[in-house]
Order: structure tokens, then C-alpha cells, then sequence
């Protein structure tokens, strides 16, 4: 049975070793991205059924044209992300800046998991993964990085939501933190690509009967 997964943001870091992986599984997956070039050079690196799907998660008009272009899903990574504000505080935080994130870590995921509901519940494996992170954990949240903490905060908040008006519907709804892993955002010195993937890879996998709500990381539940 032929499995569909959607991944946001998918051009490069996180999300590109996700396509990577499920595509080496026989999975056919829809590479979300902004720029089609930039989307085309990435899935011309992966094996596998790997198809470019232009979208921009923080443009409704774009996810409305990329929901009418998926007719069944089973999987929706929600990658897509912005704005490691490392040079803010929350005391004094351009709040320009902290829009933008929200508008793509939050809404972006928010906007397109509303747009894609009916091809989920048309789909076989009815998943919802939000890429998150421990930056947004109440539990151990400091000063600093104001913009990026608190959209990842409230995406946590949409997971909850989410996973208990969908369960329902079968779908689980859960948030993970790849941990800090070497990408553009992340920087050098963090784990490997696969380490951080293998715990988006860990939500994908649940069964039907699976946790759904929930926040973790390599599997295991983290601190909200």
C-alpha cells in the first residue's frame, strides 16, 4: 500500500533527511518547499519517489494551492522553520521579529495542517508530526531567544489541542525535538542529521493505537 508523507521545509537540514529516509523506504514523499530550484537540487540528491511541491507556509495562498494539489495523506511533517534569535531578549525584542516566527513556526504549521485535514483523513496512516524543540519547554525556558521559544511554546500548545480533537479521526498529533543537531539553523557541532530525523521518524512509525499529544525526544517524553 502505497504510503504519502508531506514534509514542510524540506529542502535541506532536518526535513531533508527525513524525505530522505522515508523515500528509501518506498514511501512517496512531497519535498515542501519555498523556492522550486532550490527544492528540485535537493530532490535530485534522494533516492527514490520524491516529487517538489512549492510551498510557502506563511502564505495562505500557497498553502491553499498545495492542499488542492495532495488528494490523500498519511503523513504531514510539519519542518518548516525560522529565526533562532540568539541576539534577543524578551525585555527588549523587536516584536517585527518575533511575528515573523510565529507567522512560520506557528501559523505556518497551524495554516497548513487545517489545509491538508481532508487528504489526512483520506490517508491510511493518518500522522501529524510538528518539528518542535526544547527551546519551547516551559519547564526549563530562560532568558534569550524570545521569538524562537515562544512560537515553539505555543506550537506545543497547538500539538495538545490538535491531538484531542483529532483522535477521533484516528489521526495522532504529536510534537518532537530533533535535539540540537548540525544544520544551517543549528550550527556546527550538534548531532547527525539521522540522529536528529530518527526522532521525527519515531512519531511517523507510531501505531493506531499510539500516543498522540505527546512531546519527546529520540522517543522519550520531555518536560513541556
Amino acid at each position: 500500500m502505497e504510503r504519502v508523507a508531506l514534509v514542510t521545509g524540506a529542502n535541506r537540514g532536518i526535513g531533508l533527511e527525513v524525505t530522505r529516509e522515508l523515500a528509501a523506504r518506498g514511501w512517496t514523499v512531497l519535498l515542501g518547499t519555498r523556492s522550486r530550484d532550490k527544492g528540485e537540487r535537493a530532490a535530485s540528491g534522494v533516492a527514490g519517489r520524491v516529487e517538489v511541491l512549492e510551498l510557502d507556509v506563511s502564505d495562505d495562498a500557497s498553502v491553499a494551492a498545495a492542499a488542492r494539489a495532495v488528494p490523500r495523506l498519511d503523513v504531514l511533517v510539519n519542518n518548516a522553520a525560522i529565526l533562532y534569535d540568539t541576539w534577543q531578549t524578551g525585555a527588549a525584542a523587536d516584536l517585527g521579529v518575533v511575528h515573523e516566527a510565529m507567522e512560520t513556526n506557528l501559523f505556518g504549521a497551524w495554516r497548513v495542517t487545517q489545509a491538508l485535514l481532508p487528504a489526512l483523513r483520506r490517508g491510511h496512516h493518518p500522522r501529524v508530526v510538528n518539528v518542535s524543540s526544547e527551546g519551547g519547554s516551559l519547564a526549563s525556558m530562560g532568558g534569550g531567544t524570545p521569538a524562537y521559544s515562544v512560537s515553539k511554546a505555543a506550537l506545543n500548545a497547538l500539538t495538545r489541542i490538535l491531538a484531542a480533537e483529532l483522535r477521533p479521526d484516528g489521526i495522532l498529533v504529536n510534537a518532537v525535538c530533533p535535539g540540537w543537531v548540525a544544520t544551517d539553523m543549528g550550527g556546527p557541532g550538534g548531532r547527525p542529521l539521522a540522529e536528529g530525523a530518527a526522532s521525527v521518524l519515531w512519531a511517523v512509525d507510531l501505531p493506531p493505537n499510539g500516543p498522540t499529544g505527546t512531546f519527546t525526544r529520540d522517543g522519550r517524553p520531555l518536560a513541556w
